[in-house]
């Protein structure tokens, strides 16, 4: 049909960028060190796990790049799984993203939110939940009134995040404080410390989530093959950064044992750099950082359910393809989305459905890292703005990295792996069915 409205190429390099920083930077840069330093139980291998967590993940992000360049579709890591591996395991992956790992993530940073907003103005618990689901819908309105709106929200909440932070870590670098830092190899020969660092990298992996959604908006950015290897190299190697100074400021600022199974050690040690205001600051810089973060969840997770609609690949994608005439914003997908993460703020739930999709999702990523060799050898003339550097090298480092988060998580967390397997697997049938009603309409 010639007048059937199109998602419009009005993203730039700066929005996207902001997603992929946005998103990412959540609220893990203020919680995730009293999980890491629980671990380790030492500040030398708190900051190697932080280290090598984002080295791994910066290795995956540049792998990721070569097929984000080549296939810059909306719909991401849906559309090159199905280039590499087929329809079946790109649907897969859409299937999980959209019944659990997008609504999940954003009904539990909701929570993350109310929680501090009630905190902060001292609120009567009862608000907890009613504070959540208006957050969450806040931002799919906002996102469903047109690109250019979330994208500027996402631009500025990433610029006013970063503020609280950029002060807590030049004020910590100049406050009196001793960190002992081990960089030799003989911190890792004992197997207790090992397994201790083995813990510690998995949870700052986790800390890393979230930059592979900066593909389903390629439909929309503006230059596609040029912007995507850039966002994606120079997002994460800033995000490495960032979280590499907090935690030294962290873990210069508090003994050890303060910050071992602490979730409020950051605004612990704000509150010794700048006094009772630094509490309110960083409680502030979190309030920042997790809006934006929700933000971009919603605005990259709206895109999964519609490419898989465009395909007739869901229930009800009559309606999920929708895209609005006057925004272009898929609103259908969006108000599907809103709706499952408010189910799962009323179950209380979320959290568990998140760390189990996490490992679903460390499954399509590792297939990912290893696509990306197979396709150069299946199909040496697809056109590649943008190369891997030191191919295949980088490649195999992100695919043993995958492997490693995969292996550990079935180890600690059997069950709650074979329960994601499960849920993900379930999309088979509902594929089977789709394309079962495709065949008998044509």
């Amino acid at each position: 049909m010639k007048n059937e409205p199109k998602l419009e190429k009005n993203i730039g390099t700066f929005a996207a960028f902001s997603t992929i920083m946005g998103t990412v930077i959540g609220a893990g840069v203020f919680f995730k060190v009293s999980t890491v330093t629980a671990s380790t139980r030492s500040a030398s291998l708190t900051l190697w796990a932080w280290l090598i967590g984002g080295l791994l993940t910066i290795c995956g992000g540049l792998t990721v790049a070569e097929l984000a360049a080549a296939i810059p579709e909306t719909g991401g890591a849906v559309k090159y799984l199905e280039k590499i591996y087929g329809k079946k395991a790109g649907f897969l992956l859409g299937w999980a993203q959209t019944l659990i790992y997008f609504p999940a993530n954003i009904a539990a940073l909701s929570m993350i939110f109310s929680t501090q907003v009630l905190n902060l103005f001292k609120f009567n618990n009862s608000w907890l939940i009613p504070t959540a689901i208006l957050t969450g819908s806040s931002i799919t309105v906002m996102n469903i009134i047109g690109n250019r709106f979330s994208s500027t929200l996402q631009s500025i909440t990433l610029i006013v995040k970063l503020i609280p932070i950029a002060l807590i870590i030049i004020f910590g670098f100049s406050t009196t404080g001793t960190i002992d830092i081990n960089i030799t190899p003989n911190h890792f020969l004992s197997s207790t410390q090992l397994t201790g660092f083995g813990g510690g990298l998995l949870a700052t992996l986790f800390a890393f989530d979230g930059w592979l959604g900066i593909g389903n908006i390629a439909g929309e950015l503006k230059n596609p093959k040029r912007d995507l290897p850039k966002v994606i190299g120079f997002g994460l190697i800033a995000i490495t950064i960032v979280y590499l100074l907090i935690n030294f400021v962290i873990l210069k600022t508090l003994p050890i044992n303060e910050i071992a199974k602490n979730p409020n050690a950051a605004s612990l040690a704000a509150a010794h750099i700048f006094g009772k205001f630094g509490g309110k600051l960083i409680t502030l810089g979190i309030l920042i950082s997790v809006y934006g973060a929700i933000n971009g969840y919603t605005l990259t997770g709206i895109r999964v359910p519609y490419a898989l609609a465009k395909e007739n690949l869901l229930p009800f994608s009559h309606y999920l393809k929708k895209i609005s005439l006057k925004t272009s914003v898929p609103y259908y997908s969006g108000i599907l989305q809103l709706f499952i993460a408010i189910v799962m703020m009323l179950l209380g739930s979320f959290d568990t459905l998140t760390d189990m999709l996490v490992f679903v999702m460390w499954i399509f990523s590792t297939l990912l890292f290893i696509g990306v060799i197979k396709l150069r050898r299946n199909n040496p003339s697809l056109p590649r703005p943008y190369k891997v550097p030191l191919y295949p090298v980088l490649p195999i480092i992100a695919t043993i990295g995958g492997c490693f988060i995969l292996a550990t998580t079935v180890i600690a967390q059997p069950l709650l792996v074979l329960i994601g397997i499960v849920i993900t697997c379930l999309g088979l049938p509902v594929y089977t069915l789709t394309k079962r009603l495709i065949n008998r309409g044509t």
